[in-house]
């Protein structure tokens, strides 16, 4: 069984479908990527995968079971974890703060231990104590993953989460995203950086005009012209 099945997903908006059949599923310990140019739908099937929109139809299967439709919290507690384009931190709050507060309402008996060891994970102990507002930029990316990760979810979708990043702290995402791989975490990585795809995704999905335009490994789109042809907007001889 799939960690996560999406089987003809479509999301419309007025008269625009922005999500149109969109199919898929996430096996145990890959790495999916998702690209495709702005306004293709990526972060829109994101959406819908967390409860942020309902689906107009299709379905959402997580381990078997349907959340097609469910609130963000329920998802959330099944196993599936985001972060987003913009990191939304508690910026009075110090680093370790915000990692409390992932789990309020969860496993507080083992809190510590387990912001313990994503500050680790994310480089971040040397700032446990400071507020959110003083991270850098790629500091409070790090942080962002690292609350989603205080919720030890089966499925995590990273939204551009190196994208601005200083090499350094794109190495401890990177390195991070390796780690949890290993431990059978799933990912979906919605990503323009060609190159960390290349990197981490074992499989990528091309999303263009609300629908998957291509699938395959890194080489096999990247020589597809269909998928040049949603990049540039115009055929390819």
């Amino acid at each position: 069984m799939s960690v996560l099945e999406v089987r003809d997903l479509r999301r419309s908006f007025g008269g625009i479908e922005a999500v149109a059949g969109v199919s898929f599923a996430l096996e145990e310990a890959e790495i999916l990527g998702v690209i495709g140019p702005n306004g293709s739908g990526k972060s829109t099937v994101f959406n819908l995968l967390t409860g942020v929109v309902a689906p107009s139809s299709g379905d959402i299967r997580l381990r078997g079971k349907s959340i097609a439709g469910r609130k963000p919290y329920r998802i959330a507690r099944a196993g599936i974890g985001r972060t987003f384009q913009i990191p939304a931190l508690f910026t009075n709050m110090t680093v370790q703060g915000n990692l409390y507060a992932a789990i309020v309402e969860g496993d507080w008996k083992h809190a510590p231990e387990r912001a313990a060891q994503v500050l680790e994970l994310m480089n971040l102990t040397p700032v446990r104590d400071e507020l959110a507002s003083s991270l850098s930029g790629g500091q409070q990316r790090l942080l962002e993953f690292g609350r989603v990760l205080m919720r030890d979810p089966d499925v995590i979708l990273l939204d551009e989460v190196a994208a601005g990043v200083h090499p350094t702290l794109r190495a401890t995402i990177l390195g991070a995203v390796s780690e949890l791989q290993s431990q059978g975490k799933s990912f979906v990585v919605i990503e323009h950086d060609m190159e960390l795809v290349r990197a981490i995704c074992q499989r990528v999905l091309v999303m263009d005009a609300g629908q998957v335009v291509a699938e395959g490994s890194f080489e096999q789109i990247a020589s597809d012209k269909g998928v040049v042809e949603a990049y540039l907007g115009v055929p390819v001889e």
